[in-house]
């Protein structure tokens, strides 16, 4: 199933544990601990993957590839050992090895502490595109922060999340490597003076700035069986003076440290809270350190071996993953006029030709925007590039639409005080692609409409993808080896090749197969929750799982309503026929999005009272998963029976969690949104739940009205009973009043924003319908394992390896670069 170890000599392998543990730790292995024995391991497998990252690196010199530079300021990578071993084809080899060594691989991967250089899907996908390069042999580097805290670890504590630093980092990273030979200088503030030479040309420069000292960290990313070892450079921070001993012996304690605070500060955490302005500084600050120490780094890396820096575009391409990374554009104009001269139109053609932009949202909030004043003070040279920039790029504007002011306001990069960074990125990017057909779609005829019609050849869609080799592979052996066993093991590397699993669909043996590998999967997520949760849930139940980022267009608010109409159904009626239901919920919400965390919190107050009423027989469970990560979401995907996929539709770029759940046998309940659309297509609308209003339809509701979620409140009597039990203390007899926002958020009472905004009323009926279907397809043992295997069968669109190929062919035009077999094959044994 995993790829061939070339030459594993499993007896030197375990002599270089038991070394490793005697060299760190002075120990032998029986008295090390579990995290020694961890440790022991990951520089043994370390060695392995340097190897082959040299023979990678001195192929990359050779062929001088073009390259690209995935520029995020999230990675989600998860943990890297289980990882590393299934893609250097040592998963198995090792788990023996140690077996021998009485030593559990299981156990050992549990030592691991999820990276925590990331969030969300935005993250995920970075890091499923970073494996997918590698396995495919194209040169990249991914290039984000080396976070010492992550986002926040996420507690649960009498109900309510509480955020609390993710020390990831404290005890080491064994797979990365500390470069300082390529440390940077990144500027902050000051102002920019400007020297005329002899020929009258102006020379820029920044001048009483502050400055920190980017130092890179680099983590190996491993291709799937072809010892190519592409990079992950995530940047730290350092003071460029780390005490100012004279100011301390002065009793200026605060001066003292001042530049290893402000270092300090920048890699922090993820996503600081940006409520006030000293977040939104630093948020900026962050996304400049890494884009400054990125591309000043690749213009060096390109100019030690080429002499023409107007050539940089032929051999680098930046991919701008969201609007965090697009002030890697000014910043390169810059470099390329103040540090190499260039003229403006030579700078703006290779710049042109050497940005492009994934835009990730629909959401206008998350377009950024910068104050002008803010952006100014911080990055003044950036800024006067960006502001030449809009000169230009409005005189188009009018060209184009000769006095029509309302293009220009639409469309220009600085307007009503605000620099707009998707504005920035669309100009002077040479592709802009959306993440699923219909994103796309939305993008060109609602939302960037304006820059559709000015330049539509740049606009492209690339659908996202996972990477099986993780989510399946390595977060559910089982079924991967039942796959395997029906089909080989070419999905591997070609997931398309998997659809020659649905000739079993209708197997009876193989039905049953199937469900008793669920089953399985199901039994290990309970033993999680039992020991995590404290709650015992039915294995035998319907897991009916919704985990991802916590907003309000992705309606966990409504699935968490639906529970609570489910319970008073069968307080009703207790004799009702019901199939028991297990509501598995794993999110994040933003520090600051105060409407996200008191969903978590009602989450959890419905849970305390259903898991506590002995009177419905255990029939409905409900879970909150604390601090939903890659490690966790694993154990999830395998598991689930049921894929809520439920944002507004129109609101969800793509998504690609549902991808994940697919993959692993989950059928869809689902709004058509995002990447919903294609999953329906691809496996028939007959193998998933659709509900709700279509994307066109809330879309018509949002520009011309005519909805009140008043009425439906006012005329369906189950809506009208779970909304007052938000503010009759059902669920908070200590505080009737604590989710008040939340029905108001719905009704618009005392609410400045629209009423329901997201049509969670306006759907509920559809979705307790689909509901319906659900229990009544699962009943059916046969039919649901035809359905959930057939599911895995159609899944062959959503890999990685076809998305980025499709980048590769249509965006960046990369070649593949083949690292060379081992010459020697050492005698396995």
């Amino acid at each position: 199933m995993a790829a061939v170890t070339v030459g594993f000599d499993k007896d030197a392998f375990k002599k270089e544990v038991k070394d490793n543990v005697r060299v760190l730790y002075r120990k032998n292995l029986e008295e090390a601990d579990n995290l020694q024995i961890f440790n022991a391991v990951c520089f043994a497998v370390k060695e392995r993957i340097i190897e082959d990252w040299m023979a990678t690196q001195k192929e990359y010199e050779k062929k001088d590839p073009k390259t690209v530079y995935y520029l995020s300021m999230e990675f989600l990578m998860g943990r890297a050992l289980g990882n590393n071993l299934i893609n250097l084809g040592m998963y198995a080899d090792v788990k023996k090895a140690l077996k021998e060594l009485g030593v559990d691989i299981n156990v050992v991967e549990d030592q691991e502490r999820d990276a925590a250089l990331g969030n969300g899907g935005l993250g995920r996908l970075a890091a499923c595109f970073l494996d997918s390069l590698a396995t495919l042999g194209y040169p990249a580097y991914g290039c984000g922060i080396r976070y010492r805290y992550g986002m926040f670890k996420q507690q649960i504590r009498d109900g309510y999340q509480v955020e609390v630093p993710d020390n990831w980092l404290k005890d080491g990273n064994p797979f990365e490597l500390r470069r300082p030979e390529y440390t940077k200088e990144i500027k902050f503030g000051g102002y920019v003076a400007v020297d005329t030479d002899a020929n009258g040309r102006q020379h820029f420069h920044q001048e009483g700035y502050q400055s920190v000292k980017a130092v890179p960290c680099d983590m190996p990313v491993v291709g799937y069986g072809n010892r190519v070892v592409n990079t992950l450079r995530i940047w730290d921070a350092e003071p460029v003076e780390c005490f100012q001993l004279d100011s301390f012996d002065q009793g200026d304690y605060r001066k003292a440290v001042e530049q290893e605070n402000l270092a300090r500060n920048i890699v922090e955490v993820l996503y600081p809270n940006d409520n006030h302005y000293a977040g939104k500084e630093l948020r900026l600050k962050q996304q400049y350190f890494f884009i400054s120490a990125s591309v000043q780094e690749a213009v060096e890396k390109y100019m030690r071996t080429h002499d023409d820096i107007r050539k940089f575009h032929e051999k680098v391409t930046f991919q701008l993953n969201d609007t965090h990374p697009t002030v890697a554009i000014g910043e390169l104009m810059r470099i390329l006029m103040d540090d190499y001269k260039l003229t403006w139109d030579e700078a703006w053609d290779v710049t042109t030709k050497t940005c492009a932009y994934t835009n990730h949202t629909i959401m206008a909030e998350a377009l950024e925007k910068w104050p002008i004043e803010l952006f100014s003070r911080l990055l003044p040279r950036v800024y006067q590039i960006i502001e030449e920039i809009n000169r230009r790029f409005v005189e188009q504007i009018s060209q184009k639409y000769p006095g029509n002011q309302e293009k220009i306001r639409k469309m220009a990069i600085i307007y009503d005080g605000q620099v707009k960074m998707a504005h920035l990125a669309i100009c002077a990017g040479y592709s802009v692609n959306g993440v699923a057909r219909l994103h796309t779609e939305i993008l060109k005829n609602q939302e960037l409409r304006d820059f559709y019609e000015m330049m539509p050849e740049k606009f492209n869609n690339k659908t996202n993808g996972i990477t099986q080799r993780r989510f399946l592979l390595h977060g559910n052996p089982k079924l991967a080896a039942w796959v395997t066993s029906h089909v080989g093991d070419e999905w591997i590397t070609d997931l398309p090749k998997i659809k020659k699993l649905a000739v079993y669909a209708d197997d009876e043996k193989a039905q049953q197969e199937f469900m008793n590998i669920k089953y399985q999967n199901k039994l290990r997520l309970a033993k999680y929750i039992r020991e995590h949760n404290g709650i015992e849930v039915d294995p035998r139940s319907i897991f009916d799982v919704q985990v991802k980022r916590l907003h309000e267009y992705k309606r966990q608010l409504l699935n968490i309503l639906h529970v609570m109409y489910l319970y008073n159904r069968l307080k009703t009626n207790p004799e009702i026929d019901f199939y028991p239901r297990t509501f598995i919920f794993g999110a994040k919400a933003a520090a600051g999005y105060k409407n996200a965390k008191l969903t978590i919190k009602l989450i959890n107050s419905v849970a305390d009272v259903i898991n506590n009423d002995a009177s419905i027989n255990g029939k409905i469970k409900v879970v909150f998963i604390e601090d939903y990560r890659v490690s966790n979401a694993e154990l999830i995907f395998a598991a689930a029976d049921v894929s809520e996929q439920i944002s507004t539709a129109s609101k969800e770029a793509s998504g690609t969690g549902n991808m994940k759940f697919m993959l692993n046998g989950a059928i869809t309940l689902g709004t058509m949104d995002g990447a919903n659309v294609e999953i329906v297509e691809e496996v028939g609308e007959e193998n998933a739940f659709i509900f709700g209003l279509s994307s066109q339809e809330v879309i018509n509701y949002e520009n011309n009205g005519g909805y009140n979620p008043t009425e439906i409140f006012n005329n369906d009597g189950d809506v009208r009973g779970v909304l007052m039990q938000l503010i009759n203390g059902t669920y908070s007899p200590d505080d009737p009043e604590r989710f008040r926002d939340l029905y108001n958020s719905l009704l618009n009472t005392q609410s400045t924003s629209k009423a329901d905004a997201y049509f969670i009323l306006k759907d509920f009926r559809s979705y307790a319908e689909a509901h319906e279907r659900v229990e009544k397809a699962y009943r059916n043992e046969a039919g649901w394992a035809r359905s959930a295997i057939l599911n895995v069968a159609c899944s062959g669109k959503f890999t990685s390896d076809r998305t980025i190929q499709q980048y590769v062919d249509e965006i960046w035009h990369l070649d593949k670069v083949k690292v060379p077999k081992k010459r020697e094959s050492r005698k396995t044994k």
